[in-house]
């Protein structure tokens, strides 16, 4: 992500698996950035995703994301979006990610953090039969068993509109959830069942759920781990008593 200043090592990587042993070819390498609400715009967002380019070393990206309908934090609006409403800025972004998928430089575009609310604009506009204007294929979210209700229901219109899922925070995003979370006894006897940690149950319940998950770590144990949970698959009674923990694991974690 631009906010992540991460772009030169990502393609310093991705230039040294190409290069180690029978090598990793690029288009086997799915790659995802984010522009930040601060450069939304049009002139900005192409700017940064032009620069993402330089910094990476590619041709292409084959995503980007905005990523978030508004600032999470500090830092103003770009200067062409200072008299644009939020949605408005939003739509400008959404033309320029348009144009740069027309010209080759990016494959995809989608959203990141957004609710129903957000993407009422963008789908309007590329549903009004304007072929120059790219879908959202994909919004990339907190998703887990006890995800919001306005993320339930966002979710839910997500699939009606074949928008993909990538669920982030899989596992809860603090150390207090995930551990309030090795607490519940639903989960606890699903991972003595399987013989699968109640990580690997909470990925699995993610998985099935529709979201391609994205869960970070740079322990070897805990990669090799996160790739097992194609091993087993949780039976729809099984889902159905994880997705009944919504209202209990909310409640929990809202108590003072």
């Amino acid at each position: 992500a631009h906010l992540y200043m991460n772009h030169e090592a990502i393609g310093k990587g991705i230039r040294n698996a190409n290069k180690k042993g029978a090598g990793i070819p690029r288009e086997e390498i799915f790659l995802t950035t984010k522009v930040y609400p601060s450069n939304f715009g049009y002139q900005a967002t192409r700017e940064v995703v032009e620069t993402a380019l330089v910094e990476l070393g590619l041709d292409y990206v084959d995503m980007v994301l905005l990523h978030s309908p508004s600032r999470m934090g500090p830092g103003g609006k770009s200067p062409e979006c200072k008299n644009l409403t939020n949605d408005q800025c939003r739509l400008e972004s959404w033309k320029a990610l348009s144009d740069l998928r027309n010209e080759g430089k990016i494959r995809n575009a989608g959203v990141s953090n957004f609710h129903q609310r957000h993407m009422k604009s963008i789908i309007e506009l590329y549903e009004g039969k304007n072929s120059t204007i790219a879908p959202i294929t994909n919004n990339q979210i907190p998703w887990n068993p006890w995800a919001s209700d306005e993320y339930v229901e966002t979710v839910n219109f997500w699939k009606s509109k074949n928008i993909k899922i990538t669920a982030h925070n899989s596992l809860g995003g603090s150390s207090s959830e995930i551990g309030k979370a090795m607490e519940l006894e639903t989960l606890k006897a699903l991972s003595e069942k399987y013989g699968r940690s109640i990580q690997q149950i909470m990925l699995r319940w993610s998985i099935q759920s529709g979201a391609a998950i994205i869960p970070g770590t740079g322990n070897p144990k805990h990669m090799a781990e996160n790739l097992r949970v194609y091993e087993f698959e949780l039976s729809e009674a099984e889902m159905k008593s994880i997705n009944d923990l919504r209202q209990k694991i909310l409640g929990d974690f809202m108590a003072p």
